[in-house]
């Protein structure tokens, strides 16, 4: 079972490897006008989750994600499909 605290945490510590010494990453920065990320860096992130938790992430769940919080809202029901509720 996945901890939903446990994915936002890795959620933010992609992002602030991905922009070392970047500004600062919280759950409700903006990815593209806080955070400055390029949708190439929003596909990578997508690809290190799908890793790190062992699921499969449709690229159209970022139509409405602009945020680590949306993002992590947006894999849930992927979370919960793979490792039970969270």
């Amino acid at each position: 079972m996945v901890n939903r605290d446990a994915v936002m945490e890795y959620i933010l510590s992609c992002l602030r490897e991905t922009l070392e010494n970047g500004p600062e990453v919280k759950p409700d920065s903006d990815l593209v006008n806080d955070l400055g990320l390029e949708s190439i860096r929003v596909l990578d992130l997508l690809m290190k989750l799908e890793d790190e938790f062992d699921i499969s992430i449709p690229i159209n769940i970022l139509l409405d994600v602009r945020t680590p919080e949306q993002l992590l809202n947006a894999l849930i029901p992927h979370l919960e499909k793979a490792h039970g509720t969270l």
